[in-house]
């Protein structure tokens, strides 16, 4: 059946990377799209606000170049990346250790040379023999593989921690590096998440540089909504229901099309697909303090071995126009909610992890993302069909691994899954 003249063929609830993604692909086939995004700013979760000069993300975010769908949509170039020094500084009981990576050459006067890299990884340090052979060997079968090979793992999945385990890892490795590391990444403090998403992750990570665009992680939504035809995206219309021909808006009003694709986070989702199956979700705060010297000249995630935090940086070491002249930008981020005197606890533990006096950082602001990743424990799907019924569709990275890539996969999963139906 054709749309009546005047009449989308399909309606994408939602504007972050999934909708624009999906809509991107069915606009290339022929088709009639409209975003309706309910917010004012396309992106969802990956958002960017200006707050008393300084440049906030909502929610400390990374950008991997090595994702597929990355490279396949974005003009990189134009988002001005900026990178993070490949490696962390950990903090631990012995004082601040680095782990670099000695195949990554430094691209800013900031990054350790490759030499220094390979002194921080000497026997002795932060890993031993035995561990710096396991991650050889883990590192180099999970970047030079095929990714479909990782997808498959060998056997059932298994956790992260049991992965780890059976690679060789001395437990006291695992409890300095990828214990704090991991949780900055997926959320969670126990290494319960899939080893399959550990290894396409990891994989992602040896393969791509992580960085933030000049503007702002915000700045990725709105190069993929630019690169649809003017006026696809309608922003401020929230959708109330589905209805048998459409959408009913929040003001009333009906929207017919033949299909309509959820692009929602997990909440709005279950709420416009009752029964819809939605995992449980991580909740990440992130606290934002504003300093007059930077803590850590340069542009390096800090973690800490007793998890007081899951991680931070100095964030205008890695985006200088993060933060107005002589003013430095520190992010921090803890499992769960703000609750009260925990800002107060975090500022003493980066105090200690930093080296530092933070009394008289300001607290600019804080932010909690409720949904911030999906629960991936063992067994975990790593794509899921976007059709839940006749003419319905649902996407986001509540249907793949929680990532941008993710997230893209699974906007470009509904649309062919949109255009076989309608005959493209």
């Amino acid at each position: 059946m054709a749309a009546t003249r005047g009449e989308p063929d399909v309606l994408v609830v939602g504007g972050g990377l999934a909708g624009l993604a999906c809509a991107r692909d069915l606009v290339d086939v022929g088709l009639d799209v409209k975003v309706l995004e309910a917010s004012d700013e396309v992106g969802g979760r990956m958002r960017t606000d200006r707050h008393e000069g300084f440049v906030v993300d909502r929610g400390f975010q990374v950008f991997n170049t090595a994702y597929p769908q990355v490279r396949r949509r974005l003009p990189l170039r134009e988002l001005r990346l900026r990178p993070f020094t490949p490696g962390v500084l950990v903090h631990t009981e012995d004082g601040p250790m680095r782990f670099s990576d000695p195949t990554r050459r430094s691209r800013t006067p900031h990054m350790p040379p490759r030499t220094r890299a390979l002194r921080d990884l000497r026997p002795g340090r932060l890993a031993g023999t035995r561990d710096l052979l396991a991650l050889g060997a883990l590192s180099a079968r999970d970047m030079l593989a095929p990714a479909r090979l990782l997808k498959r793992e060998r056997g059932e999945d298994r956790t992260t921690r049991t992965a780890l385990a059976a690679a060789g890892f001395s437990e006291e490795f695992v409890e300095r590096f990828f214990r704090p590391f991991l949780s900055g990444v997926f959320l969670e403090d126990e290494l319960e998440t899939s080893a399959r998403v550990f290894h396409l992750v990891w994989r992602s990570m040896l393969r791509g540089t992580l960085s933030l665009p000049g503007e702002g992680i915000g700045a990725v939504p709105r190069a993929l909504a630019a690169a649809l035809p003017r006026a696809t995206v309608r922003l401020g219309t929230p959708v109330a229901r589905l209805t048998d021909d459409g959408v009913e808006l929040a003001t009333g009003a009906e929207l017919p099309a033949r299909a309509v694709v959820v692009a929602t986070g997990p909440g709005p989702a279950a709420d416009l697909l009752p029964g819809l199956d939605v995992p449980a979700y991580r909740v990440v705060t992130t606290y934002y303090h504003a300093a007059a010297r930077s803590p850590l000249p340069e542009p390096t995630l800090l973690t800490d071995t007793r998890r007081r935090f899951l991680n931070s940086c100095v964030l205008s070491e890695v985006v200088p126009s993060y933060a107005p002249a002589r003013m430095s930008l520190i992010a921090t981020s803890v499992l769960g909610e703000d609750t009260q005197g925990r800002e107060r606890e975090v500022r003493t533990a980066l105090a200690d992890a930093y080296g530092t006096d933070t009394g008289d950082w300001d607290l600019l602001t804080v932010r909690t993302v409720p949904d911030a990743l999906p629960v991936m424990a063992p067994p975990q799907p790593l794509s899921r069909t976007a059709r839940v019924a006749p003419g319905r569709y649902v996407c986001g990275d509540h249907r793949a691994t929680g990532s941008v890539q993710g997230a893209l996969a699974s906007g470009t999963r509904a649309a062919r899954e949109v255009a076989r139906d309608l005959g493209r």
